[in-house]
């Protein structure tokens, strides 16, 4: 049997797109709504996107997710 194991900033991602989203989009005017598109289960290729788009690592992709929606 094979499980998925979702990792805490794609239940972030899920929970409250639309907040971080805004976020996002605030501090990296360069992002398009095409880059932040969303769709569930493919939150490892949204993160991809913003990281191509941003040239920042994954690392501080993910904070500043945990940080946009006030989640630790």
């Amino acid at each position: 049997m094979s499980t998925k194991l979702e990792s805490p900033t794609s239940e972030i991602i899920k929970g409250n797109w639309n907040i971080v989203k805004g976020k996002i989009k605030q501090s990296y005017a360069s992002l398009t709504d095409n880059d932040l598109n969303y769709v569930e289960g493919q939150e490892e290729e949204l993160l991809g996107r913003i990281q191509k788009r941003t040239g920042k690592d994954r690392k501080e992709i993910e904070k500043f997710i945990k940080d946009s929606c006030n989640c630790r």
